[in-house]
């Protein structure tokens, strides 16, 4: 891939690691061959002068004939023949005598030239003899009262060192490409761990951008950022899917909805249309389809109300409000319903009075529609209490009923949009989340406890000053 990660990977960070490690194999290297030609030349630099001195005194350098006597008894006397070779040079540069015991033509000393022009009156010098064998030279000169009376020239072969050291820098290199191996395939392996998961992501959110929200991300065997996104990937395609799933049964649940008041409100309308002289049966049809209409207009407030919520345009007009006369009059709109559905409604709000900061309308709506839901699933002979507990800083209502209760599963989703426990009773399942909203809009809580069978409580605390 021209832009995958692999490739990014592969140039950055697998780059550079190579990179320093031939770095630091190549600087090892270099300080290993410089540790071991310094030995070397502290090793030369160790004999310059020692034992020189006893051969070669200012008497030796007035004639010829005796300097070669005593340059010869040197290199014949020299102790370290079997490491290095020596060679003793006249006032004119020329070797006359050597370790070797063979005379020296044609070789160049450069090391000599040095020594000549350095104030110490040593040089040193790395290269090859006409034998093609490499060499590390020293030459000393030596001293006669700041006359150039002759040097002693030091040789040692750097050929068997240049091999220990070409060991050395195979088995580093070895070393080297053994800590590169590992990097890059413990590197690789790193990657493709986390491109393996990564593209079967990619793949799902592809299916779950077509639709498919029924899909999900194979498990990771790690518990990092990656399992974790995995397990995150697949708890959002199962919300999305579940939020779809409810979303479709809200809108077939508002589809029933609007169908039934409207098959209502039709039929209603063709029987009073046919029989229009029957002043009892058009009164009575007549009611009914108020009363639809009546059922119609809340279901399309609630609607318009959770679109205003959805796209934050629901606003709150907070005025002085008597509380408990509102309740109170809530209460007694509800009485001939409890009648009619052999229900008891019980009120213990013993304050007179209490005024609190609310938008008197909204609150009205959250009362109705808690009110609505205990009388729905209630059961005959049942019971709707309400009461009122006032606190230092704030107010609680709480409407408690004995009907179905909702299960624990469901419970802690029932103020969700779209949402409903019970399908069997009519309802959108958006008007405990409108509830909800409007409660938090006034700084409030609403909370719901519940067991099956049981009963509900539903508990709504409003701050007393806003």
């Amino acid at each position: 891939m021209k832009n995958s990660i692999v490739k990014r990977w592969a140039v950055t960070i697998l780059g550079v690691s190579v990179f320093l490690a031939l770095a630091v194999c190549i600087f090892i290297c270099f300080f290993i061959k410089t540790q071991h030609y310094n030995m070397v030349e502290a090793t030369l630099r160790s004999r310059a002068n020692t034992l020189v001195m006893s051969y070669f005194n200012t008497q030796s350098f007035v004639y010829d004939d005796f300097f070669n006597s005593m340059a010869n008894e040197f290199v014949d006397e020299f102790p370290d023949k079997e490491i290095m070779e020596a060679w003793v040079i006249n006032k004119n540069g020329s070797v006359v005598a050597s370790t070797t015991g063979f005379s020296v033509k044609d070789e160049i000393y450069p090391d000599y030239d040095f020594a000549l022009e350095s104030k110490d009156g040593i040089g040193i010098w790395i290269g090859k003899l006409n034998s093609n064998e490499k060499i590390m030279a020293l030459t000393y000169i030596l001293p006669n009262n700041n006359n150039v009376s002759g040097a002693i020239r030091y040789i040692i072969s750097l050929d068997d060192i240049d091999s220990q050291l070409l060991k050395i820098y195979i088995v580093a290199c070895f070393v080297t490409f053994l800590i590169c191996f590992f990097i890059g395939a413990s590197g690789g392996f790193f990657v493709h761990s986390i491109i393996q998961p990564v593209r079967r992501i990619n793949e799902t959110a592809k299916q779950m951008a077509k639709g498919d929200f029924g899909v999900a991300v194979e498990k990771y065997r790690f518990d990092d950022e990656i399992g974790q996104l995995c397990d995150t990937i697949n708890n959002m395609a199962y919300e999305i899917g579940e939020s779809d799933r409810v979303k479709s049964e809200f809108i077939s649940t508002v589809s029933h909805e609007l169908r039934t008041p409207l098959t209502a409100i039709k039929g209603w309308g063709e029987t009073i249309k046919s029989s229009p002289d029957d002043n009892e049966l058009v009164e009575k049809g007549l009611d009914v389809i108020m009363a639809e209409s009546d059922r119609l207009s809340g279901l399309v407030e609630e609607l318009l109300d959770f679109s205003r919520i959805e796209r934050g345009k629901m606003s709150l007009n907070l005025s002085q409000t008597d509380i408990v006369n509102e309740l109170n009059g809530i209460i007694e709109s509800f009485q001939s319903r409890a009648k009619n559905e052999n229900i008891e409604l019980i009120s213990e709000i013993e304050t007179q009075s209490l005024m609190i900061n609310a938008d008197v309308n909204r609150l009205k709506q959250v009362f109705f529609n808690v009110f609505d839901n205990a009388f729905k699933y209630n059961k005959p002979n049942g019971y709707v209490k309400v009461s009122l507990t006032e606190n230092t800083n704030s107010v609680t209502v709480s409407i408690a009923d004995n009907g179905c209760g909702i299960s624990r599963l469901d419970l802690p989703r029932v103020k969700e949009k779209f949402y409903k426990a019970n399908n069997s009773v009519r309802g959108s399942g958006i008007g405990l989340a409108v509830a909800d909203e409007i409660i938090k809009m006034h700084n409030g809580n609403l909370k719901i406890e519940s067991v099956v069978s049981v009963g509900t409580t539903v508990s709504i605390t409003l701050p007393k000053n806003q």
